[in-house]
């Protein structure tokens, strides 16, 4: 077997890390599947360049973070519903939805950070995913690779082709950033520390049989429900219960399967019913519970996320006997 495809195999098991890289960079499971894809395209476009006495994953970072950068040179900077309006009020069924290429996405776990990498956990949730994308780009790559991977300055400078005294220099601006970032979702930075099972079953059975006093009540008086890609979000039990009562229609007769995304969150897809008698993808759930008590729920509509996730695409409906 030649060198070069060792080169490759070796490039090929940085991928679960490279895709977590990405994620982070991009905000979206789909552009980082692209943005690693385009990776190995220009990895084996360029082999004859790799020197061998240069680090391999420095190399391959160093094109993944030139990817990223050229993705992110003409986006507009994604968001979660909260980070960018006011609650609204009063509730009305949501209309106004913006491109899906404006909000941020979840990312199931298994494809997430693997155990053999060493990365924290909570910089994967959607909140601290949400403030990365306040930094400029190169920026957010440095505090990724540096804080968040745990890499030297002088790996990070080798890897974004800066000196170690820039690297730090991009440090200091992208932590002061952050640590400055007043977004609605920094407060759901602080999740319980374990997953409380009989709460996430009271909200299964409370959302499949639609019993909006019983499902209300698990959230915290502030709790709140967004739904990208429509533009508004509710806060408070009162407009919570007004915005269930107004979507009745939609919801009822609706299956949730459990899963888990963006480091150990708790997450479900919801199958509701469809014209063709069965049950189709409508959004995955994505629940921050905190003090045991639901804090906010993500509704994150797109029926693309369910292949990707492994989710079947329908659902037989039920037959109760």
């Amino acid at each position: 077997m030649s060198n070069d495809v060792h080169t490759l195999e070796s490039v090929e098991q940085l991928r679960p890390e490279l895709t977590a890289y990405c994620y982070r960079m991009l905000g979206s499971i789909f552009d980082a599947d692209d943005a690693v894809q385009d990776t190995f395209t220009r990895a084996w476009q360029n082999l004859h360049l790799f020197r061998q006495e240069s680090s391999l994953r420095h190399w391959v970072y160093r094109i993944a973070t030139n990817v990223c950068l050229d993705q992110l040179r003409s986006a507009k900077r994604r968001a979660l519903p909260m980070d960018l309006s006011d609650a609204t009020h009063p509730i009305v069924v949501p209309n106004d939805t913006t491109p899906l290429t404006e909000w941020i996405w979840p990312l199931a776990d298994a494809e997430g950070d693997p155990a053999d990498v060493v990365m924290r956990k909570d910089t994967i949730r959607l909140a601290f995913i949400a403030t990365l994308q306040l930094l400029p780009p190169r920026q957010r790559a440095v505090l990724v690779l540096h804080d968040v991977f745990h890499w030297s300055a002088s790996e990070t400078g080798v890897a974004m082709e800066m000196s170690t005294a820039a690297v730090n220099s991009a440090l200091q601006r992208a932590r002061a950033t952050m640590n400055r970032a007043k977004l609605t979702s920094d407060g759901l930075r602080q999740a319980d520390a374990e997953i409380d099972h009989q709460l996430l079953d009271k909200y299964v059975a409370a959302f499949e049989r639609f019993d909006l006093a019983e499902l209300v009540a698990l959230f915290r008086d502030d709790g709140s429900l967004s739904m990208p890609p429509f533009v508004m979000w509710v806060q408070g039990k009162t407009d919570l219960a007004s915005f269930y009562e107004a979507t009745r229609w939609h919801c009822l007769g609706s299956r949730l399967i459990p899963l888990k995304v963006n480091g150990n969150t708790p997450a479900f897809a919801q199958y509701a019913p469809s014209s063709h008698g069965t049950l189709e993808p409508w959004g995955i759930h994505v629940l921050e519970i905190q003090d045991r008590q639901i804090a906010h729920v993500h509704t994150f509509i797109d029926a693309a996320l369910y292949p990707r996730f492994g989710l079947p695409t329908s659902l037989e409906v039920l037959q109760l006997p």
